[in-house]
Order: C-alpha cells, then sequence, then structure tokens
C-alpha cells in the first residue's frame, strides 16, 4: 500500500501530500492516523514554522472514506449495543482539533475537491490559497447524514450565515465562490498554484515564529473563555513575550530599519 501520507522538509517548511489518488485522497482511517501523528510531532518541533497541506494526483480531499462504515449504513444498532461509528467519527475530529492547534502557520493549497471533511481541514488552516480549479462542498446533507465533526470548524471559519449555506444546502461552490465567501484568501491559475504558495510563504516569514505561536493559542482560547477571562490571559502572554528575546530583536530591527533574524 502507499503511503497515505508524503512528508518533504525544506528549511522550516515541511509540505503535507495526502497520497490516495485512486481515492482523490479520501480520508480513510490510516491517513487520519498517519495526519494526527504528523501533527504530534510538528508541534514538538520549535525549528519548524511552516506546514503546507495539499493532495496528490490534483484533488485535495474527496472527503471521509465510508468504506469502515459500509456494513453500518441503514442498519440500527441492537438494544444495548454500543455503537462503535461514534468513536470512529469522533476520530477525526481529534485530527482537526489538532490542525487548529498547531503552533506553525498552516497553509492549505487546493486543486480540484475539498468535500466534507476535506473542506473541514482547510477550515483548520490559517490561509488558503485555491487553485481556480477548486471545488469545495459539504454535501453531507444531501446524503441524509451530518457534517458532524466539521461543522464547528466550518462555523469558525466562515461565521453563522455563511456557514449555514455551506452546510445546510450541500451545494458546490467554485473557487470564486469560495473566496467571495471567506473559505479561500486567493486564487490563482492551477499552474501558478505552486509559485503562489511560495511567495505567501516568504511573506509570512516577516512575523515571528514565537509570537504566532503564541497569538494561535490565545485565538484557540477564546472558544472557551469569557471575555474577562481571555484578556486576562491576553496581558500575561504579552507581558511574556515582551520580555523574551524575539521581542527584543524585534524591536530592535524596527528602530533600525533591518529585517529581523526570523524574516532575513
Amino acid at each position: 500500500m502507499a503511503q497515505q501520507l508524503l512528508i518533504e522538509r525544506e528549511g522550516a517548511t515541511e509540505r503535507w501530500t495526502l497520497n490516495d489518488p485512486a481515492t482523490r485522497n479520501a480520508l480513510s482511517e490510516p491517513m487520519v492516523q498517519a495526519l494526527r501523528e504528523a501533527c504530534t510531532r510538528a508541534h514538538a518541533d520549535a525549528s519548524l514554522r511552516f506546514i503546507v497541506l495539499c493532495g496528490a494526483g490534483g484533488a485535495f480531499c474527496a472527503g471521509g472514506s465510508l468504506g469502515g462504515f459500509a456494513k453500518s449504513i441503514g442498519q440500527p444498532l441492537q438494544a444495548g449495543e454500543a455503537d462503535p461509528l461514534i468513536p470512529l467519527n469522533r476520530g477525526f475530529g481529534h485530527l482537526l482539533e489538532a490542525l487548529c492547534a498547531l503552533p506553525q502557520m498552516l497553509v492549505a493549497a487546493v486543486e480540484g475537491p475539498a468535500m466534507g471533511g476535506g473542506m473541514g481541514l482547510v477550515c483548520c488552516a490559517d490561509f488558503v490559497l485555491a487553485a481556480d480549479t477548486a471545488v469545495f462542498a459539504t454535501p453531507e446533507v444531501s446524503l441524509g447524514i451530518v457534517p458532524a465533526q466539521i461543522a464547528p470548524f466550518v462555523l469558525r471559519r466562515l461565521g453563522d450565515r455563511a456557514a449555514r449555506q455551506c452546510l445546510l444546502r450541500g451545494r458546490k461552490w467554485n473557487a470564486p465562490e469560495a473566496l467571495a465567501l471567506g473559505l479561500v484568501d486567493q486564487v490563482h491559475p492551477a499552474a501558478q498554484l505552486a509559485a503562489a504558495v511560495q511567495a505567501e510563504l516568504a511573506q509570512l516569514r516577516s512575523a515571528a515564529p514565537g509570537a504566532v505561536a503564541a497569538t494561535k493559542a490565545l485565538l484557540l482560547e477564546e472558544k472557551t473563555l469569557e471575555t474577562p477571562d481571555l484578556l486576562a490571559l491576553a496581558a500575561i502572554k504579552f507581558a511574556a513575550r515582551l520580555r523574551s528575546a524575539e521581542a527584543a530583536e524585534g524591536l530592535a530591527a524596527f528602530a533600525q530599519k533591518r529585517k529581523p533574524q526570523w524574516a532575513a
């Protein structure tokens, strides 16, 4: 069996490629597990600054693989039976949480379909660049099922109104429509997408990695803390970062009209 997730490292950047072109990179259990393991490793790698998530074979991700669910479709549980589908589905949610919690910048480079769970992956990215061939959809309701684990992440990315447009209609959105919706940050011709990603990474290098990690962690806390508690935590993080060597270098570079070390 081919490796489900290809990881290539160049300097401070890794490229994670979903690698099952025959299924348009559907989210099988092995692929989800490989992504979770990659997130765990990346979280502990202070030398890693950027992750580019993409798909092989001209597709991003066709969504969840129903292969493991096939025998359960339309079949009710026996009385008192625990449903094995619940932990399987929740496992994908753990992956989405892990992607959002990455301290690195996560850039999604989307070609072709990003459907269902694939669109969930997109919504975890900090920045989304799409080819003009990209197509997005959460078709679950049109299939009689629920976009269960991805729904909170679509809501976070798009807000209530646009999330309902996606999650309750089940329609497809082309790249320009996804840009207008706020799902995508940039659209480029497919032949220029790789160059556009490199240009975006070059721009993102100006952000200090420690400050990025702290800011992303603070944004995650917004989901669980009341505003006064969030602002109290923000003050603590601000003080800690201001006292850091990274802040000293950044402010000195600004005063001296030069690039800081991490952007050089």
